[in-house]
């Protein structure tokens, strides 16, 4: 959909057409990133809002609540400013952030019998080097098995956004361990 007009983006949307969508975010996720990085200082975050922003102008271009097709550049730079302002107003109020020495990252002691020590120092070694973030995630998810609802609640992100960051937080522990059994 080269050259298409946000009209005609918005109709075929809300009929439905994957192609639209797909054209939509090809148009507009550099400015969209471009105004997140600049804002968040962070790619993370920068990917995260633009996810975050398209996924929200989607829905509200399914639900017919945009008033002018027209104005839809502006509209979905006004949701990025407003998923920057939110992810700034839940880091203010975040103050139960755990220190990574204070995250008690270790295996379970059940867990011993079954792995030898060295790939306990690897594993060890690579949680350290994960962002805290992604360390946390991953921690409530896999060791405190806790609902992606609650994970976002303590997190402070949106629910939807709980599987994209353990997804990453994921790959980044295969390549950091990757990176470190290798040598």
């Amino acid at each position: 959909m080269p050259g298409a007009t946000e009209s005609e983006f918005v109709a075929g949307i809300q009929q439905g057409r994957a192609d639209c969508e797909t054209a939509l975010y090809e148009k507009y996720s550099a400015r969209v990133f471009y105004l997140a990085l600049r804002e968040a200082k962070s790619r993370q975050d920068a990917e995260d809002i633009r996810a975050e922003t398209f996924l929200r102008v989607l829905q509200a271009i399914r639900k017919n609540q945009v008033r002018s097709a027209e104005a839809l550049p502006a509209f979905i730079l006004g949701v990025t400013r407003n998923v920057i302002r939110e992810l700034f107003a839940r880091r203010r109020k975040m103050a139960d952030v755990v220190p990574a020495e204070e995250a008690n990252l270790t295996i379970p002691s059940h867990e011993g019998n079954f792995i030898d020590q060295e790939v306990q120092v690897a594993i060890r070694r690579t949680i350290e080097r994960l962002k805290p973030r992604e360390r946390r995630v991953l921690r409530m998810l896999f060791y405190e098995e806790l609902e992606a609802e609650e994970v976002a609640r303590q997190v402070a992100i949106a629910p939807e956004r709980v599987r994209l960051v353990k997804s990453r937080a994921l790959k980044h522990f295969r390549e950091i361990h990757r990176r470190l059994t290798s040598s």
